[in-house]
């Protein structure tokens, strides 16, 4: 069959998700999308989700009909074909009631990421329903949702899903046929599961797109562009108090956060820094006899953080805090099966060690796993944290479009050592050192961590007005 009849549930995922998506990967230059470790951490997920249901065996050859009329509890991944449509169903579950296959059929299941289905999911398990049809001789009737938490979602299959999956499917034959990919979508947060984000990322820093402003969402996109404004360069043209009443006229309640976007707008359009308040940032740091900088390291679908790293700068005999070349790294992994309890005595006499010095860390998730876990064991939170972003934002206006550490520290010419190095490849990292044990895992993450603790006080050198001796990376 000719590809261009051929509609696949990926394809249909994919569009969903984003028109421009499934343009770029059926026209799209090939050495462009990059490995993408979220999805990694997805098909890891998946298969720990599957695990209660065996796979079959390797070498069955039997047709996917021969399969189903096999009568097994559930199939895992079978490839369904119809005509000139495709797709491996997660999962087929049976379930009783007459069928082509005998007394009993099957309904598609599809593992949602969170607790909520999506009209993604539906009309997913809407598709995967018609291409199971054929060997049932009938509509399956219902799929299945099933959450992370073992929650499960019945969804119909008939009514009003089967126009909207037509009009689906329609819309994207029309899109793939497209000379010249479709706009990037306006809710670029979902951008980082995707292969295609750094091209897109690219693009929409040449369209001047919206979303590339800081503070600026889906939905905030939309708002502006139904008030004329369609780039960023218009935004920062764009008059303070008009839009200010224009917001207000919409029920913002927060109608003055027109002038930070326009701000913010201007910045990133001039590409130069804006100082909000000449105090000084970090007046904690002027006496202290040193300082640590903290950053946890966490998977957050194991609800574990499974590594606080310090770097130890103390104050050398000139006065000044040593170099961060010179500082002491110190990794503290806390394994589940050790115990919340020796974690948090660990880290006690981590931080009792180095008593009366500050703590920077770089947003607020080190602090509140900090104080949960103070919480939890029955002790009083620790003293000393200075979330550095917090700081930042108060003191100054940035040409970046996003304050994330990353993004900061790249500004300043911070670089990670290990390429591409993100929090979801370190994730991948740690769960491959506990399955398999190899060490070099673990060195990675250590060194990824460390490098955030680096990129922290590079941060801060520049907030103090001293980045002069900071290294352009960590390499």
């Amino acid at each position: 069959m000719a590809d261009d009849a051929l509609l696949t549930d990926r394809q249909l995922r994919g569009w969903l998700r984003c028109r421009r998506r499934a343009w770029l990967d059926r026209h799209g230059d090939p050495a462009i999308p990059r490995w993408n470790p979220h999805r990694e951490l997805q098909l890891v997920d998946r298969e720990r989700r599957l695990a209660p249901w065996p796979a079959s065996a390797r070498g069955d050859r039997r047709s996917a009909g021969e399969r189903l009329a096999a009568g097994p509890e559930a199939v895992r991944q079978l490839l369904l074909r119809r005509d000139h449509w495709r797709g491996r169903p997660t999962l087929l579950l049976r379930r009783p009631g007459a069928s082509r296959l005998g007394p009993f059929g099957f309904v598609p299941v599809l593992l949602q990421p969170g607790r909520h289905g999506t009209r993604e999911h539906r009309l997913t398990l809407a598709f995967w329903g018609r291409l199971l049809e054929p060997a049932l001789g009938r509509s399956p009737g219902e799929g299945l949702l099933l959450d992370d938490r073992g929650g499960r979602e019945r969804v119909r299959l008939d009514g009003s899903l089967q126009p909207q999956l037509d009009q689906a499917l329609e819309r994207l034959r029309r899109d793939r046929d497209l000379t010249e990919p479709p706009d990037l979508t306006s809710d670029r947060r979902k951008c980082v599961l995707c292969r295609w984000r750094s091209a897109c990322d690219r693009v929409a820093e040449a369209e001047g797109h919206l979303s590339q402003v800081s503070g600026i969402g889906g939905k905030r996109r939309e708002q502006l562009q139904g008030l004329g404004i369609v780039d960023r360069a218009a935004l920062a043209a764009t008059d303070g108090p008009w839009l200010m009443d224009r917001l207000e006229q919409q029920g913002e309640r927060r109608p003055e956060l027109a002038l930070e976007l326009i701000a913010q707008a201007r910045c990133q359009e001039l590409g130069h820094a804006d100082h909000l308040d000449p105090a000084d940032p970090l007046p904690e740091l002027t006496e202290a006899p040193g300082v640590l900088i903290y950053d946890i390291e966490s998977d957050p679908d194991a609800r574990e953080d499974f590594l606080h790293g310090f770097l130890v700068l103390p104050r050398g005999p000139d006065g000044r805090l040593v170099d961060p070349a010179a500082g002491r790294y110190l990794p503290l992994l806390t394994l589940k099966e050790q115990g919340e309890a020796r974690g948090w005595q660990r880290l006690q006499g981590r931080l009792a060690r180095h008593q009366g010095w500050p703590v920077l860390h770089y947003g607020e998730t080190e602090a509140i796993a900090l104080r949960r876990l103070a919480q939890r064991q029955g002790s009083p939170g620790p003293a000393g944290l200075i979330d550095l972003h917090q700081r930042l934002r108060r003191h100054w206006r940035l040409p970046v479009d996003s304050y994330g550490l990353k993004a900061v520290a790249g500004w300043r010419g911070f670089r990670w050592s290990q390429p591409a190095a993100e929090g979801a490849r370190c994730v991948l990292w740690w769960r491959r050192w506990r399955q398999r044990g190899d060490r070099r895992d673990l060195q990675r993450i250590f060194r990824y961590n460390h490098d955030d603790c680096l990129a922290t006080w590079a941060v801060a050198q520049w907030l103090l007005g001293d980045d002069s001796s900071s290294p352009p990376s960590s390499g």
